[in-house]
């Protein structure tokens, strides 16, 4: 990504208050899309069983917030175009809390497998169970156990799922190597493989840090990858093959 030219936006003593309120803008934003989350569940949960309407709405509030936030120029880079409504598992690299901003402005709707403690913050928690999204404990077997059972449900139901395969957050320019669970159960239900790389974020909200910095960013849409023939044995040869196409448009090892 090309550095953007220095503005006041690069002044602590403007970006550290601006950051404040922009963090107070996202929770007034939560606020507001809890009524709304909690009407249109009740109003189509019978037309809406697999809760990919409600899950856009819930998710569509961090598109938002991404939009409005003056410190980022975010794009999606899309020549693949998916179908909307097929389950896909979707793998993508991990580099700053920033990265779900940027995946919320994708057009379609994907279930994320997320840490518990975010499951814990007021409202936001409620709205993303509302939303279908998934807990995990991090380390914790029991917690991976029900995540993974989750995870088949959700995709036999025909709803996307997205992991982010490293486990926690790359450090700077590196890329971590992929556990091969998700792949597994992608190869057991037959769905596709849908890569997607992240650049840039990094530098949009570091790590240790609440204050917005200026950053351009992207998402990257990748070509499906076919899980047809494949077996369990197959699923580490899979993780690799998916991380070296990521690796190759982030121009890492």
């Amino acid at each position: 990504m090309t550095e953007p030219r220095r503005t006041l936006l690069d002044n602590p003593l403007v970006a550290t208050p601006l950051s404040a309120l922009l963090w107070a803008g996202d929770v007034l934003i939560v606020i507001a899309w809890t009524p709304a989350v909690a009407l249109f569940r009740l109003f189509t949960r019978l037309s809406d069983p697999n809760r990919y309407r409600v899950g856009r709405l819930m998710h569509s509030s961090a598109a938002f917030a991404a939009r409005i936030n003056p410190f980022w120029d975010f794009r999606v880079v899309d020549g693949v175009h998916p179908d909307a409504r097929r389950p896909y598992l979707f793998v993508c690299n991990h580099k700053s809390l920033a990265d779900v901003f940027l995946l919320a402005m994708l057009p379609w709707e994907m279930k994320f497998l997320s840490k518990e403690s975010i499951f814990k913050i007021p409202l936001l928690g409620w709205q993303m169970r509302v939303a279908g999204d998934i807990p995990l404990e991090r380390g914790d077997k029991e917690s991976a156990r029900r995540a993974l059972g989750q995870m088949r449900e959700r995709l036999l139901a025909k709803s996307s799922v997205i992991v982010f395969p490293e486990g926690t957050r790359s450090a700077e320019g590196t890329l971590g190597q992929f556990r091969d669970g998700a792949f597994r159960l992608a190869i057991e239900l037959d769905v596709d493989i849908v890569p997607l790389a992240i650049q840039g974020t990094e530098t949009a909200l570091p790590k240790h840090s609440l204050r917005f910095r200026r950053t351009k960013a992207s998402v990257t849409v990748l070509p499906p990858v076919s899980t047809a023939g494949l077996g369990a044995a197959d699923a580490p040869a899979l993780a690799e093959k998916v991380r070296g196409q990521i690796a190759a448009v982030l121009g890492v090892e």
